[in-house]
């Protein structure tokens, strides 16, 4: 019996050292665990730390960098028929930062219209040197105020409309007398026929206005105006004879539809030019070719229609 409970004793002694020592290694092995995924979650961090930082570093090298401030003058003329007691016109300064926005002089009168003065008057449209609205006098010279380069620089620019002309308000100009002129010179195909239709001579059926490339070449350098003014309002003859003499810009249209090979008045229109002041108060000064925003000589086509004639 002593023998016995010698033997379970020693066997209860063996089984609880095995279970401690069990339990001990699995202990360990748990803090080895948490320590590994301790480890490999500070890495974890710590890369996506370095990947946002070298995305920020990207992002921000990638991103253009902000212009600095460059605050610009612009004198502008101001005169509105509405104020009570009338005004005489004066010049009014704005200050523009050209850094923030486009580059021509129409974007800093857009700027200054939506950010500092709603009352500011004057005529835009299509902005890509097309309909002519914008003409405006900058700094002298007349042109299209969405194909004027604002100069980045101190130098403060002077904007005015265009000159000798009856102001509406601000920077819009009255352009009652110009089109008038222009109508005046019939500035559309004439033909023969009644219904204006080009007629066959042996059949008597209606065709197209047929030609050649030559003829059409002819119309080059005077098609492409587009009576913005800046050419006859440049013109000492236009100021001081507006009423009379028809100026650059009209005479160079008179002349298209003369050299136009499908019309047929090309001697009757010749006739309604021939006039000491409608055609003959150029004194091809040239202002008007300097100026011209498409690059056309409204001067050679005044000399030329004047050949003709003579």
């Amino acid at each position: 019996v002593s023998l016995a409970a010698n033997m379970l004793s020693s066997s209860m002694m063996s089984l609880r050292g095995g279970i401690l020592s069990h339990a001990s290694s699995s202990f360990c092995r748990s803090i080895v665990v948490r320590s590994a995924a301790s480890s490999s979650a500070a890495s974890a961090s710590a890369a996506s730390a370095s990947s946002a930082a070298a995305a920020s570093a990207s992002a921000s090298s990638s991103s253009p960098a902000m212009k600095p401030v460059l605050e610009k003058e612009f004198h502008i003329y101001r005169w509105s028929p509405e104020k009570e007691p009338p005004e005489k016109p004066y010049m009014q300064t704005y200050k523009v930062d050209v850094n923030s926005c486009g580059p021509m002089m129409l974007d800093v009168l857009l700027k200054i219209k939506d950010e500092q003065d709603p009352s500011l008057a004057l005529r835009r449209s299509c902005r890509e040197g097309i309909c002519g609205s914008c003409a405006m006098n900058i700094d002298g010279k007349n042109g299209l105020a969405c194909l004027t380069k604002v100069e980045k620089d101190m130098a403060p620019t002077r904007v005015a409309p265009l000159p000798h002309m009856f102001v509406v308000k601000d920077l819009v100009v009255d352009m009652s007398n110009f089109y008038a002129q222009y109508k005046s010179i019939e500035p559309w195909l004439k033909t023969k026929n009644d219904d204006y239709r080009h007629v066959d001579a042996e059949t008597g059926e209606a065709k197209e206005y047929l030609q050649s490339k030559d003829d059409r070449l002819k119309l080059d350098g005077m098609y492409e105006c587009i009576l913005c003014a800046c050419c006859s309002t440049s013109c000492p003859s236009y100021w001081w004879n507006s009423d009379k003499y028809l100026g650059p810009a009209v005479l160079l249209q008179a002349y298209k539809w003369i050299s136009d090979s499908r019309d047929q008045f090309t001697d009757e229109r010749l006739k309604a030019v021939d006039d000491a002041f409608k055609l003959y108060r150029c004194h091809t000064i040239m202002n008007c070719a300097k100026v011209c925003p498409k690059g056309l000589n409204p001067g050679l086509g005044i000399q030329k229609l004047k050949s003709q004639l003579h």
